[in-house]
Order: structure tokens, then sequence, then C-alpha cells
């Protein structure tokens, strides 16, 4: 019964689960991106905030090419320029919360444990708990505003 239960639901949600597997490899090469350019500005200015604004906007360029062209390129075409703004909103919403989770770490929490205000611990926020939690966004936005499914009959 088990097996036949899972088949079900990989048959039923092997588009999505396809999606979520190019998504991640995309994420993975601009999350290596991301970190890089992060930690050798971060390292070059001494503060955390501009080099993740500059680190993100390098690897969302990235993630746009990636995606448009390999995750989601049996989707429907609404323009590149539409595409590249949506995309690229969606992005500032994933920043602010990546810089959110790095602020409260770096400025707030971190006035309170000087710890917290470490490269270590700014990666930790920034770069693990952000990027992940505005992955999560990213995605559920990507698949209903940027790249959507060509509406169709319903079967």
């Amino acid at each position: 019964m088990l097996p036949r239960f899972v088949r079900a639901l990989v048959v039923r949600f092997e588009g999505l689960l396809r999606e979520l597997g190019k998504f991640g490899a995309v994420g993975a090469v601009c999350y290596g991106i991301d970190v890089t350019i992060f930690n050798v500005l971060r390292s070059l200015m001494g503060e955390p905030i501009v080099p993740k604004i500059v680190s993100t906007v390098v690897a969302a360029t990235v993630a746009f090419i990636g995606n448009r062209f390999w995750t989601w390129r049996d989707r429907e075409r609404s323009g590149l320029a539409r595409e590249y703004s949506l995309f690229f909103g969606a992005n500032l919403v994933g920043l602010g919360i990546s810089v959110a989770c790095l602020w409260l770490s770096h400025n707030w929490l971190g006035s309170y444990w000087p710890a917290l205000t470490s490269q270590l611990a700014d990666n930790i926020s920034g770069n693990v708990i952000g990027v992940g939690l505005a992955s999560l966004f990213r995605f559920w936005a990507y698949r209903r505003f940027v790249f959507r499914a060509q509406a169709g009959p319903e079967s």
C-alpha cells in the first residue's frame, strides 16, 4: 500500500519536484557566488550590510539567467523586461529578508552579545538563516508571478 501511495505522490508532484531540483541547483551555484562575494567584500570593508547588498545583486542576476533559461524554460514568455522587473522585485523582498536577519543579529543582538558581530555570525545570520527564508519566498514568487504557467483547460 505504501509504495503505491508514494508512487502516486511522486506522479502527482513530479513537475513541482523537477522545478524544485532545478531551482535548487541554480540556487546552489548562486549561493556560492553570493557567499564568496559577501566574504571578500566584508573582509575588505569591515561591515556586512553593503557587501550583502552587492553580493545579492550579482547572484540574483546569475539566478535570473539560470531560472529563466533552465528551471522554467518551458513556461510561456511574457517579455524579458516584465520578467526581469518582477524577478528583481521578488529579489528585493528576498534581500530585505536576508538583510533583516543580518541586521537583527549583527546590530541589535550584537549590541548585547558581541560574539554575534563576528564574520562567522554574520555568515550564519545572513547566508544561512536569511538566504534560507528568502529562498522559500523567492521560489513561491517566481512560480506565482514571474514565470507563470500557461493558463489552460483544467483536466
